[in-house]
Order: C-alpha cells, then sequence, then structure tokens
C-alpha cells in the first residue's frame, strides 16, 4: 500500500501536466480589419498560484496535495508537489518544448517531450494547454478544474481547487540541479 501512494504521489504533478488533456478549445472567427492593428500585450507575463489542492481519483485510491504553479508565459511552468506540511517531493519543470519530472523522495528524474507523453495519453497534451491548466485560464474558470485523462485501460481524474492567482509579481523558476539525481526513462513512470 506505501509503495501504492508513493506512486500516486508520482502521479499528482504528472497528472497536473496532463490535466489540460480534457480541456476543450474554442474557435474564434476574426473579421478582417481596415485599421491595422498592433499585436495585444499579452493579459500577464508571470502568473504564480500557491496553495493549490490536487486530487488524484483512481479505481483504487484518491490521494491530494498542495501545489505551487509558477508560469512565465510562452517560457518556463515549475509545479511544485507538497503533499505534507509543505515539504516539496515532486517538481515538475516544462518548457515548450519538454518536461522534466523531478521525484525528491527517491533522487530521481525523467525528461520527456510532449510527444513521448501522447503516446500513451488519449486525448493528447500541448504546451498551451498545459499553460491554462498552471494558470487557471482553463474554460472552466479560475477557482476549480476536473478533468480526465486516459492512461492504456486505466481512468485518473483530477480535481485542482485553485487559490487566488497572483499576475506580474516575481517567480523563482531556476531550472533543478539535475546532477544531484538519477535519470530514469519515461517509461519507467508511466
Amino acid at each position: 500500500m506505501k509503495g501504492r501512494r508513493i506512486i500516486y504521489i508520482i502521479l499528482i504533478p504528472c497528472m497536473v501536466l496532463l490535466a489540460g488533456c480534457g480541456a476543450k478549445k474554442q474557435a474564434v472567427s476574426e473579421q478582417p480589419s481596415e485599421v491595422s492593428q498592433e499585436p495585444e500585450e499579452p493579459a500577464w507575463h508571470t502568473c504564480l498560484i500557491q496553495g493549490a489542492r490536487a486530487t488524484v481519483y483512481t479505481n483504487e485510491d484518491k490521494i491530494s496535495a498542495n501545489l505551487t504553479m509558477q508560469t512565465v508565459r510562452d517560457s518556463m511552468i515549475v509545479i511544485s508537489v507538497m503533499p505534507m506540511m509543505g515539504i516539496e517531493m515532486m517538481r515538475i519543470e516544462a518548457t515548450p518544448m519538454e518536461i522534466i519530472a523531478i521525484d525528491k523522495v527517491h533522487g530521481r528524474y525523467a525528461i520527456a517531450s510532449f510527444a513521448e507523453l501522447n503516446r500513451k495519453l488519449t486525448p493528447s497534451l500541448n504546451w498551451d494547454v498545459l499553460q491554462q491548466v498552471c494558470t487557471g485560464e482553463l474554460p472552466t474558470g479560475e477557482e476549480k478544474a476536473r478533468l480526465q485523462y486516459s492512461f492504456g485501460m486505466d481512468v485518473i481524474e483530477l480535481v485542482i481547487n485553485y487559490s487566488p492567482r497572483r499576475l506580474d509579481v516575481p517567480v523563482r523558476i531556476g531550472n533543478q540541479r539535475l546532477d544531484r539525481y538519477t535519470r530514469i526513462d519515461i517509461s519507467k513512470w508511466l
């Protein structure tokens, strides 16, 4: 049972990354304009959500953890998973090209591209959807997200209760020193 709980602790950040799989995008039609418009400035450059609560439901178990999600628009996302007493046990660092999952408890990490992750997931995940999940910009609103994905034969549901987000505040997203950890193949986690 203890080994299963550790696997689910690892699943929570992965679920946050995979959560966007259930998000739907809406098409926006644009009317051609006679007046040339300058590109709109993004609504925010950095986003910090501290104290969000994520719960992963599977057929056999339920596990919850607190999350801190730090995002620099179109550049970097860092998700810290703290299942107990504010101690970071797992960290996810994502860029538009790859995702690094760091298991601090077992001293290991894995690197995967979105294409590698999408070989096992239904529906697929991309950077834009991940950024929406980590900034509370899903169509479900800024307070709560309920998402579902299939991983082989298993169906896993993720519920995120967002805490208030803070925009354009300094975020600390320096890359973790990976030389302290052992690299494993992503397939061992998936």
